[in-house]
This record gives structure tokens, sequence and C-alpha cells, in this order.
């Protein structure tokens, strides 16, 4: 039988570097297309949770992250192909430097998305401090993997008409947009990154900019001239509800990846979502907290009339997965400077923030035995960044060995005390482990 093949407009965003705007640009052309009228489905490269925030806003449609070291290639194609249905251009913000990958090499590297993806790639390029010199660095990215297709550059910070003047005296690939500078565009960011979407909202006069500085005519032709991508076959999902879990998610708890709770939902799960620091805990039969900032939230956590309910419903055997900063929330408590809050008195640790990156980079690992929300031997893999460290008591166990990040302590990680675990790594789930969790979330409703 023929496989099936799909025409979908794509183009990858891509930087020169880290800093050089590229998340700038990526909000402005969604934004700027939404108001054509089009359908935009954003992407994120790489193990993102607050850049896709703003796109999910932007676009009306939840953007997702593509990380082949998380997902595999086969993984990219078909969260990509799967969630661009129906969109008139797919949007992907690249990460870092367009071939920055993992140790050095190209995997994970924005490069290697396009390359998966067949998409054509625009460069964003910085010319802050530099007018002709910046053709030698577009020559550069053009030539030097012949398997991504450069298909433009969009100039970033152009200082002014003169500035534009000097840049435009040679062309080293198509451009496609003088963007002039303009410090309002950026974001205001902090210790873990830019603010998150709902908490800035998102500014209109970013469309406007973006939108009046790039060809957007030929950008969409360049998009609608990628080449068709082979149909996947729909997800199967569980035909009744197994369990319900509830999904802490409010400004402390808020880094989620997309894909993992569309996996809990097709193994069963029916999510509840509810905010530690504004109610009580709602009634499921287990639990999920991401990672977020709750040292930011410290106080009201403290006095969070969720704090108790949760420690009962781990002591009860409810099956909890907690990652980074909902793990903190689970710990005897969070210190910050010098300010010591009490927390959920669940895992045996003690949270500490610090001034500077205590963990950061892709984690590999296995569970081992212990808890029941996965199998002895399964593999998680994820990413840490973290500025907290936890100080376990001596008779802390741990349900992960890692072969590759931090984690907790030693390579280890996965605290947990009855079938509460708490990791470092914010983990992309396998379907493997979504059914796991479920099931054991299942079996808590059976015994309840």
């Amino acid at each position: 039988m023929e496989q099936r093949l799909l025409t979908i407009p794509r183009i990858v965003l891509a930087g020169t570097h880290s800093g050089c705007g590229k998340t700038t640009v990526a909000r402005g052309l969604m934004a700027a297309f939404r108001k054509r009228g089009l359908e935009v489905q954003p992407f994120k490269v790489g193990p993102d949770f607050i850049d896709p925030g703003y796109h999910s806003v932007i676009c009306g449609r939840t953007s997702r992250n593509l990380d082949p070291f998380m997902m595999g290639e086969e993984g990219v194609m078909d969260t990509f192909v799967r969630t661009a249905a129906g969109a008139d251009i797919a949007v992907i913000e690249g990460v870092m430097g367009m071939f920055d990958g993992l140790d050095g090499t190209g995997i994970s590297s924005t490069a290697h998305v396009a390359r998966v993806l067949g998409a054509p790639v625009i460069l964003v390029a910085d010319v802050r401090g530099m007018s002709r010199s910046v053709h030698a660095l577009v020559r550069g990215y053009a030539g030097f993997d012949p398997d991504v297709s450069l298909s433009g550059v969009i100039f970033n910070r152009v200082g002014s008409d003169r500035h534009r003047s000097l840049v435009e005296r040679e062309q080293s690939s198509p451009v496609l947009g003088f963007i002039p500078r303009d410090p309002g565009l950026s974001v205001e960011s902090r210790h873990l990154g830019l603010k998150m979407a709902f908490e800035t909202g998102i500014d209109p006069s970013v469309a406007g900019v973006v939108g009046d500085s790039c060809d957007l005519d030929r950008i969409l032709e360049i998009s609608s001239a990628a080449p068709p991508l082979p149909a996947v076959t729909p997800k199967e999902t569980e035909g009744r509800e197994k369990a319900v879990i509830g999904v802490a998610f409010d400004s402390a708890f808020c880094f989620y990846y997309q894909d993992n709770l569309d996996r809990l939902r097709s193994s069963g799960a029916t999510l509840s979502f509810f905010s530690p620091l504004a109610e009580g805990l709602i009634a499921a039969d287990g639990y999920y907290l991401g990672g977020g900032y709750p040292e930011l939230h410290a106080g009201g956590l403290e006095a969070s009339a969720c704090r108790f309910p949760i420690r009962n419903a781990a002591d009860q055997g409810l099956p909890i997965f907690a990652e980074c900063g909902g793990m903190m929330f689970l710990t005897e408590s969070i210190t910050t400077g010098e300010e010591e809050y009490a927390m959920a008195g669940i895992l045996p640790a003690a949270a500490v923030m610090t001034g500077k990156i205590q963990g950061l980079g892709y984690s590999l690992g296995h569970w081992g035995s212990g808890v029941q929300m996965a199998a002895p031997g399964l593999e998680i893999r994820g990413h840490e960044f973290h500025y907290s460290y936890l100080e376990p008591s001596g008779d802390a166990r741990f349900a992960i060995d890692l072969s590759r990040g931090k984690g907790i302590a030693g390579g280890k990680d996965g605290l947990f005390s009855h079938e509460a675990v708490g990791t470092y790594t914010h983990s992309y789930f396998s379907d493997e482990f979504a059914r796991s969790f479920v099931q054991a979330a299942a079996r808590s409703r059976e015994q309840s």
C-alpha cells in the first residue's frame, strides 16, 4: 500500500547564536501571520518550556517541543506531522546557534531537526556592531552542512538607515528582512529564563514591527516549497477512563511538555488541573506536579491549603510524580536566602536555592525498584536546569540511576517515599511510562 504524503508548509528559524533575537523574530512572524488570518502551528526545538507558552498564546494552537535526544527522530516526525495538520504554516523556533547540539555535536540541534523534517531554514543574524562582516558569517552557516537548506536571512537589530545600507551592499543569501533595533521588543529575563506568557502578556507591537520589516509573502513561498512528509498513524486512545490525575498548574508549577499530557490522556487518564497556591488538593487517583518557580512563591506554598492534604494522599499510597519545582514542594522545606519555608514534608530532604546553576543538560537513566509507577529497567530521558540543590536525609531512597545528568545526588534521581517520586529531571514521557503511571493511579482508585 502506497504511503500517503502530506503537504505541510513549514520554516525553521535558526540563530547564529543565543541572544541573536530569534525568539523575538519567531514571535513576530507568528503574530504577523495570524494577523493575516492564517492558522499557524508553532514548535520549539529543544527542552524549553517558556517560549512555547508565548507561541501558544500568539497562535491559539498549542506549541510543541521537538527534540531528537528526548523523542528520537521518529518521535520528532510523529509530533510534527500529527499536530501541524490543518495549519497554513508551521513555524519552528530553533535553539541556541543553528548547529549547537549535544556535547558539541549536532545532535538535537536546530539543524538536526531541520534535516529530519526537510524544512527550509531562515537564519536570524544579529548585525549589531558589524556590517559587511555579517556576510562572511552567513556564508559560513550556509555552507557548513550541505544537507541543510538555508533559504534566506533576516538581519536583526539594524541600528539606522545608514547601517542597513552598509549591510545591503552585499548579499550572501536571499534577504528576507531588516528588523530595527528596538529594546522594547525583548522580554524581561530572570534566573530560569524569560518570564512566562501569562505573566507578561503579548506585546501587540511585535507583529507590526516584525511584519513590516520582513517579506512575509516570500517567507510563505519558501515554506510552501518544503517537500511533502509521510502521514503518521494516529495514536490509539483508551476508550474508557481508568483514572483521574490531578495536574498542578499555576505560577509556581507551569513547566509541562504537552506531549506528556497527551500521552497520559491517551493511556486512559482524565486530567484535572488545579492550583496548589490558590486552592486545596482536588480529589484524584494520582498527581503530577511539574517544574516552575516554587522559590518565588515559597510563602504562599507554606500557607497553601494543599500542603497537608497532599501529604495525606502520599501516606495513603497514591502515586505522585513531581519534577524539579514540583519535587521541591514535596520536600521538608525550601530555603531562599535567609528564609526557610515549610513544604509538604513527603520526601526526606530539604531544598536550598543558590545563586548559580546546580544542574544543566540532558538526563538519561533507568528506573530501579521501589515504586509501582515505573517498571524496573524502564528508560527515562529528559533535561535538568536548576539553581537549587537537595540535602537528602541519611535514609533517603532513590528510584532512578542516571548514566547521564547530575540528578539529586551521586547520579541518583527519583527520591521517593511511599508512591511519591521527585526528580530533577524534566522527563519526556515514553508511552510505557505514561501507561504505567496511569495504571498505578487506576490501582489506587480500585483500592480506595
